[in-house]
């Protein structure tokens, strides 16, 4: 049984990683948010003790150390991801590995910090690239791997994630805090689409808005018209109908991947995949957070050559955004 602390355990994505501590079999002894509303925690770790200031959270894991003699071996990191670096390196210094969500970092320079915390505490950071234990996405590189060496396939992902008001007044509206929606939402896919096709040649943003982005990726393998967006009224009719708020499809060649289900347990088999050895670290994010800060840094294109259909959807603006009310 390994000893955790959790950062950010309050946040949408936590209870993935409460979750994954309990079913690998290990502890959560500690936890930090400075929201309380943590009633979840009952559910997986209610005897872990819960902070919300970092200053006791900090004292709290010395004691361990130093009077009762317990050392963390993992903390989880489900922070903002502006936080993400910082956090991190507060993991290495209490002794413990970092198990961070995605991206780790915003910026590619801080992922060569990183490696260097790494070595100077002689400890790991590992990340979650859950798409990349997907059986279906893995079926696919699968049969990308065992295809044809010089084959180039054409690909179009869609990704509709629908988010109400509060998404504007939060630190995910804020693009110096989430990168924006292409880093937000994206960065998964961004890793799922490099670890498939290979490496980079060409990066095109042809949208990057408060509710949307597209563009244009050229892989060694593969040529992708992608569009992301969290605007419900991008959804297609007939999901729309339906009442769902969510919509993903990925093409090859004109042919649908599904993957629809299947991502219940992928935070316990990333977990278990650590344990075991097999954890996602920092040379495997690399690729997807160069592709994110290009997209939110390099001029905008317009809509000429190769581009996603929903690309030209117009652009509406929200009242909310910023914080404006």
């Amino acid at each position: 049984m390994k000893n955790f602390a959790m950062i950010g355990v309050a946040g949408y994505v936590a209870v993935r990683h409460l979750r994954a501590i309990k079913d690998t079999g290990n502890d959560l002894l500690v936890a930090l948010d400075k929201f309380d509303s943590v009633g979840i925690m009952d559910s997986y770790f209610p005897d872990a003790s819960f902070f919300v200031e970092f200053e006791r959270f900090d004292r709290h894991i010395e004691k361990f150390r130093k009077k009762k003699n317990v050392q963390l071996d993992y903390m989880s990191i489900c922070t903002p991801n502006y936080l993400h670096d910082s956090h991190i390196r507060m993991a290495l210094r209490s002794g413990a590995d970092a198990i961070c969500e995605k991206p780790l970092v915003l910026n590619p320079w801080n992922l060569d910090a990183l490696s260097d915390i790494e070595k100077e505490y002689k400890r790991k950071i590992y990340t979650i690239l859950q798409l990349r234990l997907h059986p279906s996405i893995i079926a696919l590189k699968k049969k990308i791997d065992n295809g044809p060496k010089d084959k180039i396939y054409d690909v179009d992902l869609t990704y509709l994630t629908s988010r109400g008001n509060w998404y504007y007044t939060s630190w995910k509206g804020d693009v110096t805090k989430s990168g924006g929606i292409a880093t937000n939402i994206g960065i998964h896919f961004y890793d799922m689409l490099s670890w498939i096709f290979g490496k980079v040649k060409i990066n095109i943003a042809h949208i990057h808005t408060h509710d949307r982005a597209a563009g244009y990726l050229e892989f060694k393998k593969a040529r992708v018209r992608w569009f992301l967006s969290i605007n419900d009224k991008v959804l297609p009719k007939d999901i729309a109908e339906k009442g769902q708020r969510t919509y993903r499809s990925i093409t090859v060649d004109g042919k649908e991947i599904e993957f629809s289900d299947g991502f219940f347990d992928l935070h316990t088999k990333s977990y278990q995949n650590i344990m075991d050895g097999k954890g996602f670290i920092l040379d495997d994010a690399k690729q997807s957070i160069d592709i994110v800060h290009n997209i939110r840094t390099k001029k905008i294109s317009s809509l000429k050559g190769d581009y996603h259909p929903l690309a030209k959807l117009p652009l509406v603006n929200h009242p909310f955004k910023n914080g404006n009310y």
